[in-house]
């Protein structure tokens, strides 16, 4: 069972060209949302990463705008965690279960997971806010993450379980993301 009280949302590189070329992009936008949205709900640290953002843009705007009044944290290597702005921000949370979600599952999303899980922390890789340009290196990428040790979840799945139980009032905010999902 997650629990938000240890859990921190890793988003990764969702931005520029980059995303305008994934696979089942409008679905990985989507559920991204959603994801940032359950993320509001259960009080969750958000950590917000950018890939060169000088060279591959901003965050897609339709997400970035759900992200406010956090800042992005720019990196230049593949895993999060070369970046020393990555560790700060999340030592400062002192989480010790990552959510990751992002761009490319395969490359970033992958060694920062990788890296995660040799660090000691637990992840969730939220499978439907994961994506590569092929849906063959989308497949690698969460193979290798699950073989590695991570737990493969997906939006509506970790809300629930974060949840835990059908009543109160964060239920009954959560339920409508769900009903189109």
């Amino acid at each position: 069972m997650s629990r938000a009280e240890d859990s921190v949302l890793v988003l990764i590189d969702i931005q520029g060209k980059l995303a305008q070329l994934m696979h089942n992009r409008e679905r990985l936008f989507q559920q991204t949302r959603r994801l940032i949205q359950v993320a509001g709900l259960f009080d969750l640290p958000i950590i917000w990463m950018e890939q060169l953002p000088d060279k591959l843009g901003p965050t897609v705007p339709d997400i970035a705008e759900l992200l406010e009044g956090h800042q992005p944290v720019a990196k230049s290597t593949f895993s999060c965690f070369r970046e020393p702005g990555f560790k700060r921000a999340l030592a400062q949370t002192r989480r010790n279960h990552l959510i990751l979600a992002g761009i490319e599952s395969h490359i970033c999303v992958y060694q920062s997971c990788r890296d995660a899980l040799h660090a000691g922390f637990s992840v969730s890789v939220v499978e439907d806010a994961i994506s590569s340009r092929t849906a063959e290196n989308r497949s690698l990428g969460l193979q290798r993450m699950t073989a590695e040790g991570a737990i493969p979840t997906s939006v509506e799945m970790l809300a629930f379980d974060l949840q835990g139980v059908a009543e109160g009032p964060r239920f009954k905010q959560m339920v409508p993301l769900f009903r189109e999902a």
